[in-house]
């Protein structure tokens, strides 16, 4: 088992038991990259370089020899060393104190940064960790409570996931409040829509249309394999990959047609769904502003495809 990011104790009032957290990402690009001069076409590396206070080069530092600085008036600094920074006093550093419980869909999902993996630290912290594991899922809590890693203090929600085969628990790096931008400056100005109820049934036909169960690993980072096939022609002297031209877009109809077309394309609609946008139809002819996509070749070959086979 790989290093744990961090390790130390959750504390539920009297309760306390050790944990360890291990990231539950990691980058899956294989694609690197160095930066390289467009006239020689060497390698361009950085080095560190110490400035007088007139600003002129005095030379390259070490590693070894580069500490943090804090500029408390200007030009001036006081430094901080790794070890005082590492022996900060605060609780948080080895211990989760929990000082909330609250239901899973109260959280809204902007709160969330980053997931890690949580297990218990030995076998003698099993009992407590099953414990509050099983507590957490039965009443679809979870757990708020700080603890310090990377250079700050982080707001961390304990969760235990619904599915009994995997016996471990999730935390969730959160965002503090005053990191997330208010909505209402980007909102303010989005003008109030009647809903016709008509549309919406329709809108909620083409959702149903494809609708299914998650299935994450059928989601693939289509960018990263365009980018390699990029990089083995140049690799080959052959042809880069053409980019496929944009779907070319028809007259601009009313949403009524754009959502009865967009069902239809799937399969037909139900009785339902049909009878309402027939009998909304001139009603909705007036209302412009939706644009058409038309099916690239590929797609539309494809589509006629599935209907023969149907």
């Amino acid at each position: 088992m790989p290093r744990p990011y961090w390790s130390g104790q959750v504390r539920i009032s009297l309760v306390s038991f050790g944990i360890k957290l291990f990231p539950a990402t990691e980058a899956k690009s294989e694609i690197h990259f160095h930066q390289l001069s467009r006239k020689t076409g060497e390698r361009v590396k950085y080095q560190k370089v110490s400035h007088d206070s007139a600003g002129e080069p005095q030379g390259t530092v070490q590693q070894s020899d580069i500490v943090k600085g804090y500029e408390y008036r200007k030009g001036e600094y006081v430094q901080i060393e790794p070890h005082e920074i590492e022996n900060l006093r605060i609780p948080s550093r080895k211990t989760l104190e929990v000082t909330q419980f609250v239901d899973i869909d109260e959280v809204d999902p902007e709160f969330f940064e980053k997931p890690y993996f949580v297990v218990p630290e030995n076998d003698a912290q099993g009992e407590a960790f099953a414990v509050v594991r099983k507590a957490l899922q039965s009443t679809k809590k979870v757990a708020l409570g700080k603890i310090a890693f990377g250079g700050r203090e982080h707001l961390m929600a304990l969760s235990s996931p619904m599915d009994d085969s995997k016996p471990g628990m999730m935390a969730y790096m959160m965002r503090y409040a005053e990191e997330l931008r208010k909505p209402t400056d980007y909102f303010a100005d989005i003008k109030k829509v009647t809903i016709d109820d008509d549309q919406l049934s329709l809108a909620k036909e083409l959702i149903q249309r494809k609708a299914g169960k998650f299935e994450p690993e059928k989601f693939k980072d289509e960018y990263e394999a365009a980018l390699r096939a990029m990089v083995e022609a140049k690799v080959e002297n052959a042809p880069l990959p053409a980019d496929e031209p944009a779907p070319k877009s028809s007259k601009v109809v009313s949403l009524m047609d754009a959502l009865r077309k967009s069902v239809a394309s799937d399969e037909a609609p139900t009785a339902h769904a049909t009878k309402k946008a027939t009998k909304s139809a001139p009603a909705a002819e007036s209302k412009k502003g939706i644009t058409l996509v038309k099916d690239t070749p590929a797609k539309a070959a494809k589509t006629t495809k599935s209907r023969k086979s149907a």
